[in-house]
């Protein structure tokens, strides 16, 4: 070869490298595999933080929206368990075990950490996972957190000395014993050391030491930051309920007026979302005595809210100093919508907010929480299944935009292994795997105008919907009549257009039915 073709070659090759440089930074899939962080808040309503609308101060997670994509139509399952179920596994709780309990082990599914490894990649799961088993024999190479659904934010255990009884679930003498784990050592019950325990700090505390022990390793992580805040009981630190002092002192209507108007105000819906009817009582009927307790109460969830987000500043503020920040995808979720359960202890004492005393939100402030939609967690109207979803990726994806891409838990896993060029298994531990049921988000984060391909479908208790190409049947009953809503023009479900349109409800069913005739038997 001579020196002519030699320099020639030299010159093509260079050229080659340039463009696929340029190629690369279009797609991030093809580069080094970015860190991920999947935050999931719990019973969190789409109102409830800064930049969806609410007055409770959350700059970190406003700071993430600001600089990435908030999307307005993404969403989980109306329940606990089931949505997690879906996250983590990438197909419906109807497919993994999960649809009606979670005491049996996830089945003919894989989870994020077992299908993350395949990409190299460091698990870590800080939180509450409510689910049978433990995650370190799930994929995830560390575990902290509730195994459970619910407990007491200062002492999952038993009495400590010099302190109160805990409140805890169920009848004196027979209560709920909740499962923690550290790794591999289950604790049943646990009860912590440490006297400024509270489950939302220490959930990050584990998270950000494993940051520090892993920050030198070559290989990128992937953190799932399953936080149990605000689910009740509400129970927050005196300094952060005295921040709130007086806030909700104007009631119902006031608050869900000025988040409303914040949120057209901010670009985040526009007139097509319809302020659904509010169904809280009058507050001006109300009693002295309830009154103050309403206020109390939603003084100290804002408080937990609050809390989340100091928290999630934290973890930010470590990823800086560790040098991660700016190859790393953040992802903010909630479970469900705000909840109106109630829960009801006999022998509970003292005040709202503290760890002797369980009390929950409500229907009347979880009417708030979700505006402007209807209903609550449980149902599968917008109000019990529509999440905020932020999603931020420095240089990535682009800041401050939003995103009507109907899209779903399910996602999440198709998502990942689409970016990290993962594998998914046809089988796996002597089991055959469901496929993925979801469709990737990355096109939408990149900015394309994809639009949602499959249809999704909902089924918890006695609610059911299916969604597909803009339309929603839905219904709670299962007697009860299909309703219908064009959910791309009438997006809080205010006008329901069955008799109208019959043929696009039966079209729907159909989805519908074929979709349980090929659910497993489980």
């Amino acid at each position: 070869m001579n020196l002519k073709t030699m320099i020639l070659l030299l010159i093509l090759l260079a050229s080659f490298t340039s463009c696929n440089t340029k190629n690369n930074d279009k797609n991030p899939e093809k580069i080094n595999n970015p860190n991920i962080i999947l935050i999931s808040a719990d019973d969190l309503g789409w109102s409830d933080i800064g930049c969806y609308g609410s007055e409770v101060q959350t700059p970190n997670i406003d700071k993430l929206a600001e600089g990435g994509m908030r999307f307005t139509h993404f969403h989980n399952t109306s329940k606990c368990f089931p949505s997690r179920a879906c996250l983590l596994t990438g197909v419906y709780a109807q497919q993994n075990g999960y649809a009606k309990n979670f005491k049996e082990p996830l089945t003919n599914a894989v989870t994020l950490g077992e299908v993350l490894r395949t990409a190299g990649y460091r698990t870590l799961w800080s939180g509450k996972h409510h689910g049978l088993e433990n995650p370190v024999t799930r994929g995830f190479d560390r575990y902290y957190g509730l195994k459970d659904g619910a407990c007491n934010y200062f002492n999952p255990g038993d009495q400590r000395p010099g302190e109160g009884m805990p409140a805890r679930k169920g009848k004196p003498g027979n209560k709920t014993v909740r499962s923690w784990c550290i790794d591999s050592v289950l604790y049943n019950p646990y009860t912590p050391e440490e006297r400024d325990f509270y489950t939302t700090d220490y959930f990050t505390k584990y998270a950000v030491n494993w940051l520090e022990e892993y920050k030198n390793e070559e290989k990128p992580f992937f953190l799932y930051l399953a936080y149990t805040a605000p689910h009740d009981p509400l129970m927050a630190w005196p300094e952060d309920i005295a921040k709130y002092k007086g806030k909700y002192d104007a009631g119902y209507e006031s608050i869900r007026k000025a988040r409303y108007k914040k949120q057209l105000d901010i670009g985040l819906i526009d007139e097509t979302y319809i302020l659904s009817n509010a169904t809280y009582q009058n507050w001006d009927e109300l009693d002295d005595s309830v009154r103050i307790a309403e206020i109390r109460k939603m003084e100290v969830y804002a408080a937990m809210i609050d809390r989340l987000d100091q928290n999630i500043g934290i973890v930010l503020a470590k990823l800086k100093e560790i040098g991660k920040d700016e190859n790393t995808l953040i992802l903010f979720v909630s479970d469900n919508g705000a909840s109106a359960e109630m829960v009801r202890i006999d022998d509970d004492y003292g005040e709202i907010g503290s760890m002797t005393r369980w009390t929950s939100l409500g229907g009347d402030w979880a009417n708030v929480g979700n505006t402007p939609f209807r209903f609550f967690k449980n149902f599968s109207y917008e109000g019990g299944i529509n999440t905020p979803l932020i999603a931020y990726w420095p240089n990535k994806i682009e800041s401050k935009t939003y995103s009507e891409f109907p899209g779903h838990f399910i996602d999440f896993m198709a998502t990942f292994v689409d970016l990290t060029g993962a594998e998914y298994p046809v089988e796996f531990n002597n089991q055959n795997i469901t496929p993925m049921q979801g469709q990737s988000l990355l096109p939408v984060f990149l900015g394309e105008n994809k639009q949602r391909e499959k249809s999704i479908f909902w089924e918890w208790q006695d609610g059911q919907a299916v969604y597909f190409n803009s339309f929603k049947i839905v219904k709670e009953g299962l007697e009860n009549p299909w309703e219908l809503y064009n959910l791309e023009s009438d997006p809080t479900e205010t006008n329901n257009l069955s008799t109208q349109n019959p043929k696009k409800v039966k079209e729907l069913e159909k989805l519908f039915m074929e979709w349980k005739t090929g659910l497993p038997v489980l």
